[in-house]
């Protein structure tokens, strides 16, 4: 398995916190204060250099504007979404807008959007076409949230051309692609581990993570860590 410094921890449904190999904090999809999943003490967020968002919907964006009026985070997604985010109170210094296949640097990772299949709003509004992210620290590890989707081809070229050591996958039917399907994106991608994530946060979100994980070990070499919320891989 890669090594790296860079942590990856889980804070339940969709949402993680990312620490770089130098210390720069990073929150993907931050829905905390209002996700039942998430524990008591990781609610809140004294400190955080960036928010990373895959699509804007509530269980996704979650605790975004708070973070990065209390932290004085930059907010970075598509430019649909970052613009609604500003009509709503995000400071223009703090946001970075960009879209499919583009990549930001940053001082020490870099994160590319690439597609997902769903859908996308803010309050009612159209917020652009949902995406997945790349995150490549500067160790070289790189971390791939597919955000909320089904399974599609191109997954086979991620791949192929970012090399993602770590992916965080989403089961829970209903909403995204269930485990079957999950499974099946773990062959096309060759991540190293895969993450299970967007299940069981509420009783419509049935995927089993344990049927991700026998499916994928199964028949790829992808190895399947089901993670509980605040543990860090």
């Amino acid at each position: 398995m890669t090594k790296s410094t860079a942590k990856i921890q889980f804070l339940g449904h969709s949402a993680f916190k990312l620490t770089s190999p130098n210390g720069t904090i990073i929150y993907v999809d931050p829905f905390l204060t209002h996700n039942p999943s998430t524990p008591k003490n990781l609610k809140s967020v004294p400190k955080a250099d960036f928010v990373l968002l895959t699509h804007g919907h509530e269980d996704h964006v979650g605790d975004t504007l708070e973070i990065a009026k209390n932290t004085g985070a930059k907010v970075v997604g598509n430019v649909e979404l970052i613009g609604l985010l500003k009509k709503h109170g995000l400071n223009p210094d703090q946001a970075v807008e960009f879209n499919k296949g583009g990549t930001v640097q940053f001082e020490d990772f870099s994160v590319t959007m690439v597609s997902a299949n769903h859908s996308s709003s803010f309050k009612g509004e159209y917020a652009g076409e949902a995406g997945g992210l790349v995150v490549r620290f500067s160790d070289g590890y790189v971390f791939y949230h597919l955000g909320d989707t089904n399974i599609f081809a191109d997954m086979e070229f991620y791949g192929e051309m970012y090399t993602p050591h770590v992916i965080a996958v989403p089961i829970g039917d209903h909403y995204t692609m269930g485990p079957y399907e999950a499974a099946l994106c773990c062959t096309l991608i060759g991540a190293e581990i895969a993450i299970p994530i967007h299940y069981a946060t509420m009783p419509i979100l049935a995927g089993d993570p344990h049927v991700f994980k026998s499916e994928t070990e199964g028949s790829c070499e992808t190895e399947v860590r089901i993670l509980a919320p605040g543990e860090i891989l």
